[in-house]
C-alpha cells in the first residue's frame, strides 16, 4: 500500500504578513488587513512506515516505503489547504486524496471465493485509495508585529479503501473493503517574521484519544518567502502519525518527508 500526501504550509500574520503589506494605505487595504483568505496547493514527498491490515481478515503486515517507492505506484494525488482569518478568529481546512496501485503483489491474501488449492502461487493487484480531511478553528492568543500564536481545535477524518484482484489457475476474482473514522484534534500554530520577506512557521496537533484512532499527531515546520503581493512559497518538513486498530482494521503508520507549497492570497 503506497501513499503520497499533502501537508499544510500556510503563511500568516494578523496584519502585515496576512496581507503581504506592512502599512495599508487605503481604506480597502485596511479592511483586508482584518481578514485573509488563502489557498495552498502543495506536495508532501512522504515515505510510509508502520503496520497495516489492508483487509479485515488478512494478517497485519509491516510496511516501509520511501517516497520513490510510493511514487512508482501512484495513480493520482490531489491536495489543497484553505486558510481563513477574520479578526482574531482563524479557520483551516486541509484536504487530500490519493490513489495507488501495487500490480505485483504475491503471497497470502484474505479468504476469497476463489477455488485455489493450498500452495498455489496467487498473483494479486491491490488498488488503494485514501482521503483525509482536517478541519480546525481557533483563536489568535498572541498578536504582535513579528509573532503570532493560534490555539486550534477540530477533527481529522479518514477514509480508506482497498480493492484486490486475484488471479490463479486462469481465474480472476475481486474483493474490496472500506473503513473510516474521525479523530478529535487540538493544536497550536506559531508564526515568526524574519527580514526581507522571510518567515518561519510551526504547527502541531495531537488527538485521537481513543475516540477514533488510539492516537494521532502531526508536526509541520516551514520556511516561507513572500514572492509577490499575491504569492508566497514554502518549504519544510512534516510528520503525520496515526494508530488505528478497530474490529480487525489496522492502520498504524507514520508518514514523513519534505513539503513544498505555493500560496495564493485573495
Amino acid at each position: 500500500m503506497g501513499l503520497l500526501a499533502l501537508g499544510a504550509a500556510t503563511v500568516g500574520h494578523a496584519n502585515a504578513a496576512d496581507e503581504f503589506a506592512s502599512t495599508p494605505s487605503t481604506r480597502g487595504q485596511a479592511e483586508r488587513a482584518d481578514q485573509a483568505l488563502q489557498v495552498t496547493p502543495y506536495l508532501w514527498a512522504a515515505g510510509l512506515d508502520g503496520r497495516i491490515s489492508p483487509f479485515r481478515r488478512a494478517p497485519t503486515i509491516g510496511i516501509d516505503k520511501s517516497f520513490s517507492d510510493v511514487l512508482e505506484g501512484l495513480e493520482f494525488g490531489g491536495f489543497v489547504n484553505l486558510w481563513f482569518r477574520r479578526g482574531a478568529f482563524v479557520f483551516s481546512a486541509d484536504l487530500m486524496y490519493v490513489s495507488t496501485r501495487d500490480g505485483h503483489a504475491f503471497g497470502p491474501l484474505p479468504p476469497l471465493p476463489v477455488p485455489v488449492p493450498p500452495g498455489t502461487v496467487v498473483d494479486g493487484r491491490v488498488d488503494s485509495r485514501q482521503a483525509n480531511m482536517t478541519l480546525q478553528a481557533g483563536y489568535r492568543t498572541v498578536d504582535t508585529e513579528d509573532f503570532t500564536l493560534d490555539v486550534l481545535a477540530g477533527v481529522r477524518a479518514w477514509w480508506l479503501s482497498n480493492d484486490v484482484t486475484v488471479s490463479a489457475l486462469g481465474t480472476s476474482r475481486g474483493y474490496g473493503e472500506r473503513f473510516d473514522w474521525v479523530d478529535p484534534v487540538v493544536g497550536l500554530r506559531a508564526f515568526q517574521r524574519l527580514h526581507g520577506g522571510w518567515s518561519l512557521q510551526a504547527q502541531l496537533d495531537i488527538g485521537g484519544f481513543g475516540v477514533g484512532a488510539d492516537s494521532t499527531w502531526s508536526v509541520l515546520a516551514t520556511v516561507n518567502y513572500i514572492a509577490s503581493d499575491r504569492f508566497s512559497v514554502s518549504g519544510g518538513y512534516k510528520v503525520l502519525d496515526v494508530d488505528y486498530d478497530h474490529a480487525g482494521d489496522v492502520y498504524d503508520a507514520r508518514l514523513k518527508g519534505p513539503a513544498f507549497g505555493l500560496t495564493y492570497r485573495f
